[in-house]
C-alpha cells in the first residue's frame, strides 16, 4: 500500500526530504503522498522513513490504494531503474 498522510499533520516539514522517491510535498493544507511514487520505502529502508519522523503519528496506508510487497518492488525498480539483489 502506498501511504497517507492525516489532516493531523502539523505541517512540521519533516517527512518531505526523509522519502527517497520525493513522493511527499506540501498540498494545499497539509502534506501529501503521491501514491504513484510511495514505495513504503521499499528497496530503500527497512521502514518507511516518514513514520519513523513523523512527530504526530499521522501516516498510515492507505487502503484506497492497496499494493503487495512484490508491487511494491516493481514500483521501486520502475521509479529508480535499480534491480532488487538476490
Amino acid at each position: 500500500m502506498a501511504l497517507n498522510i492525516s489532516d493531523e499533520c502539523i505541517n512540521c516539514d519533516v517527512c518531505e526530504p526523509e522519502c527517497p522517491n520525493e513522493a511527499i510535498s506540501q498540498g494545499d493544507e497539509i502534506y501529501q503522498i503521491d501514491p504513484g511514487k510511495c514505495t513504503e520505502c521499499v528497496g530503500h529502508y527497512d521502514t518507511p522513513q516518514c513514520v519513523e519522523v513523523c512527530p504526530v503519528d499521522c501516516i498510515a496506508k492507505d487502503p484506497a490504494h492497496s499494493e503487495s510487497s512484490e508491487m511494491l518492488w516493481v514500483k521501486y525498480e520502475r521509479l529508480t531503474g535499480n534491480k532488487r539483489a538476490g
